[in-house]
């Protein structure tokens, strides 16, 4: 019987000539097992910070035992999504070259977006076992729009992708999630960031407005990552249990 260093270097030989030979790990036909859940990795939202999320991801280590990771974006998370779903492209294909059996996403506002393009243009139909998506603007913001007008010239690449009706929003809109991928799109009504708030309102997806099951809950857009009704929400969906909207609040 190999012993435990073999195995390990075995496995990092394994890697390199994978990488050497420009064959991907992660797979590119099929779905992963439901029952075999692996790393989690999140995504952040525009301006890409890290700090909530990665309250959210210690909490998911915590309480499954889990890889969870947040994701650090390309430049200062304002430049273009497409190059930003490149990013989690390449962090899944990473994990997958470690050995995970499949691969769950969380995007947090805008980086639920980036999560769409990752599935749409990036092979992620066919890598991820799990989405889960919180006050992502599916459909953009207004808020982007009135940046737009209020300092011309002034909103950055991901500003302009973000806004109502933009070229990158229409073409992701044509394109249906696939079927079979469990997608929970979770969203506040007390959001002033995401306008409408029920722009995360997704075709094909497990949509929940947070109010719907938890009356009274005050949470708002930056909230979203460390409410604690919110992140039972999340650690239920993450499992391995058919995706559904939660009956009752989870938490108090």
């Amino acid at each position: 019987m190999l012993s435990s260093v073999a195995v390990a270097v075995v496995a990092v030989v394994v890697v390199a000539l994978a990488a050497a030979s420009g064959a991907k790990a992660a797979p590119e036909a099929g779905t992963p097992d439901q029952n075999t859940p692996g790393p989690v990795l999140l995504v952040p939202g525009y301006g890409g910070g890290r700090g909530a999320l990665e309250t959210l991801a210690e909490r998911i280590r915590q309480a499954t035992g889990r890889s969870a990771e947040v994701l650090t974006l390309a430049g200062d998370g304002t430049g273009d999504l497409v190059e930003q779903a490149a990013v989690l492209a390449d962090a899944v294909e990473q994990a997958y070259q470690r050995g995970a059996p499949s691969v769950d996403v969380v995007g947090y506002s805008a980086g639920g977006v980036v999560a769409r393009l990752w599935v749409s243009r990036e092979g992620g139909a066919h890598q991820a076992r799990r989405v889960v998506t919180l006050g992502a603007p599916m459909h953009g913001t207004g808020l982007a729009t009135a940046g737009g007008a209020l300092v011309p010239g002034g909103c950055p690449t991901a500003c302009v992708q973000l806004a109502p009706g933009s070229s990158l929003l229409q073409e992701v809109a044509k394109r249906p999630l696939p079927p079979g991928l469990p997608w929970l799109s979770l969203w506040t009504e007390n959001d002033e960031t995401v306008t409408p708030p029920d722009s995360a309102r997704l075709d094909g997806a497990v949509n929940v407005a947070l109010q719907e099951v938890c009356p009274g809950n005050q949470a708002g857009h930056g909230d979203l990552p460390t409410d604690p009704a919110v992140t039972e929400i999340v650690l239920q969906a993450l499992g391995t249990s058919p995706l559904e909207a939660p009956a009752e609040c989870l938490s108090s």
